[in-house]
């Protein structure tokens, strides 16, 4: 084996090592400023209508990967300017996996969130910038409109410019900004949603399709999403705050 291909190798080990290594954990001070960060990127309106488009891509997401692991067929992805999406399937029109697809979404950016706190909580930061990554590469894929790949490449960028480039320390306050800010970013939507529908706006929304679906009331799926999300930022902070 000549040097250059023991160099490659190197590196690869290099990259995989750094990847699947350990960080220490950021004080609590750190920690505490990711989560006002992450407030101050969900409750201020024109903050939030920006910010939004990251709960939308989990969002839509989360749908897709439900459709996929029950067997419907994934046709493509919208992303919109007004922070709205579209997921398209193509399967049966009832039954568990059109349930499952259709209730993944308001749930997944909490659920996210939780996944992103345990992974911290094991000072796997690096290894959880690079799943962000895979999974936006997946998700790029099946994007259908312009803004949708846009909302995407900016995204992932973001993070991988994070990942490779920036220093441990602030790797980790970014990780856990993600992580407040799917948590708190999570529950928000869950309101907006039952809102909207109070006020007639949202008659194809994700819970009253469910209701369609199941003969479950709306009002009763938008309240699971509410105790979903909740649970999620209880359990999660708890897993983000040192002992």
């Amino acid at each position: 084996m000549g040097p250059g291909a023991s160099t490659v190798s190197m590196d690869l080990t290099d990259v995989w090592n750094r990847v699947l290594g350990g960080q220490p954990s950021p004080q609590l001070e750190l920690v505490l400023i990711a989560a006002a960060v992450a407030l101050l990127a969900v409750l201020p309106w024109r903050v939030w209508r920006i910010t939004r488009n990251v709960v939308t891509i989990a969002h839509e997401g989360g749908h897709a990967l439900a459709a996929v692991l029950t067997g419907r067929r994934l046709t493509g992805i919208q992303l919109h300017s007004d922070t709205s999406g579209l997921t398209l399937t193509r399967g049966k029109p009832r039954g568990p996996g059109m349930v499952l697809t259709a209730a993944a979404g308001y749930v997944t950016p909490s659920l996210l969130g939780l996944g992103v706190a345990a992974l911290l909580g094991a000072g796997k930061i690096t290894l959880l910038l690079w799943i962000a990554i895979v999974l936006l590469a997946a998700m790029l894929v099946m994007i259908r409109n312009a803004f949708g790949v846009l909302s995407v490449l900016v995204t992932g960028g973001l993070v991988f410019a994070v990942s490779w480039y920036a220093p441990s320390d602030i790797q980790a306050v970014f990780g856990y900004v993600i992580a407040w800010f799917l948590l708190l970013g999570g529950v928000r939507p869950v309101f907006e949603l039952q809102r909207k529908r109070w006020r007639g706006r949202a008659p194809d929304s994700d819970a009253d399709q469910l209701a369609k679906i199941t003969g479950v009331p709306g009002g009763l799926w938008v309240t699971v999403f509410g105790l979903v999300t909740i649970a999620s930022l209880v359990v999660g902070s708890t897993l983000l705050l040192p002992h």
